[in-house]
């Protein structure tokens, strides 16, 4: 009987940004289509509220393409639901650091969709 070969996993490149306090963001190098497009209707949003629009597509990309983030020396998370528990709960340094590495990332990796 023969044996099945393993298939390798293909894994997306990542990225990884530190800043000024020595915290560390790994990003994903890949998006689905159908999520570039999702992150598309998100960022349109409502008509009413383009802040809330602007928030979550925020939120919608740290969700989708953040894989690690390294606190200050801290345990690195890497589960999606403590990654989104922990941004969250980020100080308004941490988030504008984070929105300034995702439009950094956006304009190197998918220079094709717009950042929020």
């Amino acid at each position: 009987m023969a044996k099945k070969a393993r298939r390798e996993r293909l894994r997306a490149p990542e990225s990884s940004y530190t800043d000024d306090h020595g915290s560390l963001l790994v990003l994903r190098g890949a998006l689905t289509p159908a999520t570039r497009l999702q992150y598309r209707d998100v960022l349109a949003g409502n008509v009413l509220s383009q802040e809330d629009a602007w928030q979550r597509a925020v939120e919608f990309l740290f969700e989708r393409l953040v894989v690690r983030w390294e606190i200050a020396g801290a345990e690195p998370l890497t589960r999606q639901k403590e990654l989104l528990g922990r941004y969250r709960f980020a100080t308004a340094d941490e988030r504008r650091w984070i929105r300034d590495v995702l439009r950094e990332h956006l304009a190197e990796h998918f220079p094709d969709l717009q950042a929020p």
